[in-house]
């Protein structure tokens, strides 16, 4: 990849960030980018004046330079975009060509159709975009991906992967339709994404949803179809805690079963079973990071020292595969997904 700019220059340190927003899982951002030789030099909120942003800006040492506009102006290589669903589109353009290479919270945006989109700009602009699941950098998945691939469960034959959690305040932008709320958004988009790295892109989809009266997907279940492979994904905003973050993979030879499988960073030890014709056994992983393992692998993206694993148009694959589970909650079909 070639990247133009003077951000190349920079080979050798880390880079300057700009935060747009004080979102929650920015606490989780600033750590990993520092941690990775990057500086966090501006945050831009949507009122400088609020109580909130200046809690926010105090207690991370990170300057409160105007709003989100304020912030494509600043002396930046990249921004971290955590806003609403509904925002990352508008944003992740104006940041890229204004320059910046753009890190952009799940769902990168709301349909394929926006993710050629942002794609595009990534070419043209000549900037890194790489849509931030974190969890896909953990050393277990590495390992998930290979178990599969290689042939150590046999021929998988289902796969089951489910996402769900609590979401009781009323207040949240993901209850709403216009933001881009929902279920399959928040979290199963990652059952999605994490069937994708294993299986590859599916031919069809089927779905089933349940909905608020403001057309809000509360749960959704589906069936990603594969030649010879049935894949289900599950998520919910209303499934007791904690949190079930569950994979289930049968195979001819083997099965493994996991749960805090979408865990970016460990505290403690995660694991899975697996159980085969020579009894079951428990793979473990140490605490690790994913969100610094991820920043650190940007970067090096940006400053021309590693190949994307992750380029514009795998977002736009996995847009595809969103639509196509909408569609078919909606009208009650089967979609193909070309």
């Amino acid at each position: 990849m070639t990247i133009s700019g003077t951000t190349a220059a920079r080979s050798g340190s880390g880079l300057r960030w700009g935060l747009l927003g004080a979102a929650r899982i920015a606490r989780a951002l600033i750590p990993a980018i520092r941690a990775s030789g990057g500086e966090v030099v501006a945050l831009g909120v949507r009122d400088p004046n609020s109580e909130h942003a200046r809690a926010f800006s105090q207690e991370w040492n990170v300057p409160i330079v105007g709003g989100y506009q304020e912030v494509l102006s600043a002396d930046l290589d990249a921004v971290y975009n955590p806003l609403p669903n509904d925002l990352h589109l508008p944003w992740s353009l104006a940041a890229m060509r204004a320059g910046k290479h753009v890190l952009t919270e799940k769902p990168l945006v709301l349909n394929a159709a926006e993710a050629q989109q942002l794609a595009d700009s990534a070419g043209e602009t000549g900037r890194v975009l790489l849509e931030a699941f974190a969890y896909r950098f953990h050393p277990h998945i590495t390992r998930l991906r290979q178990l599969v691939q290689g042939g150590e469960l046999g021929e998988v034959r289902s796969v089951r992967a489910a996402f769900g959690f609590m979401l009781d305040n009323p207040e949240d932008f993901r209850w709403l339709a216009d933001k881009g709320g929902g279920a399959l958004f928040d979290v199963g988009t990652y059952t999605v994404n994490l069937v994708r790295l294993l299986l590859g892109e599916p031919t069809a989809a089927v779905a089933r949803a349940r909905w608020t009266g403001g057309g809000v997907d509360v749960g959704l279940s589906g069936v990603l179809e594969y030649p010879g492979v049935l894949a289900g994904v599950d998520c919910a905003f209303d499934w007791a805690e904690p949190a079930p973050q569950r994979l289930t993979i049968l195979g001819t030879r083997g099965t493994l079963d996991m749960n805090g499988v979408f865990h970016s960073n460990t505290h403690s030890p995660v694991s899975f079973t697996v159980t085969d014709a020579a009894g079951v056994r428990e793979e473990e992983f140490p605490p690790f990071n994913a969100y610094a393992a991820m920043v650190e692998h940007f970067q090096q993206v940006v400053l021309g020292e590693e190949e994307a694993l992750f380029p514009p148009q795998d977002s736009v694959k996995h847009a595809r595969v969103l639509d196509a589970l909408f569609a078919s909650a909606r009208t009650g079909g089967r979609v193909e997904i070309g």
